[in-house]
Order: C-alpha cells, then structure tokens, then sequence
C-alpha cells in the first residue's frame, strides 16, 4: 500500500511551515463512508457536487486520503478523462482542518501521480476557484474542454444550469 507521511512531502520550499502528524494514502474500501459523509456535507452546502457510495466504490482506486489518528480529515480523486487529461474531483478537508496545508498536499499527492502515469494536463470543475488559482490552475471556459468530459456533466442534477468554473494546469 502507498503511504506516505507528511514530513516525507514537505519540502523546504513549501509555503507549508508547520508539519503534520496525519499521513496521505490511497484509498480503501473502509474510507468509503467518512469519504461520502465528507463530500456530502460540502454538498449540502451547494459547494461541491454530491457522490454516491457507488460512485465512491467504483472510483476508489483514484482516491487519495489524508488520516489523521485513524480518521479521514481529507480526500481528493484524479480521474483519467482522455490521453493527456485528468480531471481533480471529490476534493475536501474537514472545515475545521482547513488552511493547515492538508488540501495542498492531497492535491500535489494527486497531481504527481498524474505526472506519474502520463498525463499533461489536470481541470478541475468548482465553485471555490480560488484554492486552485493559488495552486497553479488558471480559468479556462468549459467549452475549451474535451466533449468526453461532459460524460460526467449529463448525469450531474444541476446540468445544464451549472455554474461551476473550470479551471486547467499544465503538468
């Protein structure tokens, strides 16, 4: 199993001062109910798309965590959409967890294994662009998007009046 600790991904160039106890690793069948309830709470909110605890089963091979004393804090999936693209979704941190570093470090988890495996390009759909501004994602518009990424649009309740942003960095 991959696991990675928290002091092994910082470096002495991050902005990240402060180090973390918790740990980054792949998903398991077990995180798949703190994951939905995570996912789900910023939904509730109207701040991120629901997921279903089939989706989360289906996709659980794309899913990082990170844990903190046996609890899920956070977790974000990198979904391969063509040859060179990847699509950031299903990212979340606990609120009460947030602007520690933790967000940062799932997604560079996520976007290095894309690297990893080929791809060149990451987007991401939110309606809070400005973590990923901040991360090196610029806004694109939606239409400049492959038409294989509105597969996962169609079944979404909020199509067609979505108003996410879509925002795309280069690997």
């Amino acid at each position: 199993m991959f696991i990675r600790t928290i002091h092994a991904i910082i470096s002495e160039e991050s902005n990240i001062h402060k180090q973390l106890p918790g740990i980054i690793r792949k998903a398991v069948i077990e995180d798949v109910t703190p994951m939905k309830d995570l996912i789900n709470s910023y939904a509730k909110k109207e701040i991120m798309l629901p997921r279903s605890v089939g989706e989360l089963y289906e996709n659980i091979r794309n899913f990082y965590v990170y844990e903190e004393n046996g609890e899920v804090i956070g977790c974000c999936a990198l979904q391969v959409v063509w040859e060179d693209l990847a699509e950031i979704l299903s990212f979340a941190v606990k609120p009460e967890h947030t602007g520690m570093g933790i967000g940062s470090i799932l997604l560079d988890t996520s976007i290095e294994e894309g690297k990893n495996i080929g791809v060149k390009r990451a987007f991401t759909l939110t309606y809070v662009p400005e973590f990923f501004e901040r991360q090196g994602f610029s806004k694109v518009e939606k239409a400049s998007l492959p038409h294989k990424v509105w597969v996962g649009c169609i079944k979404c309740p909020k199509f067609p009046d979505c108003n996410e942003i879509a925002l795309l960095r280069y690997l």
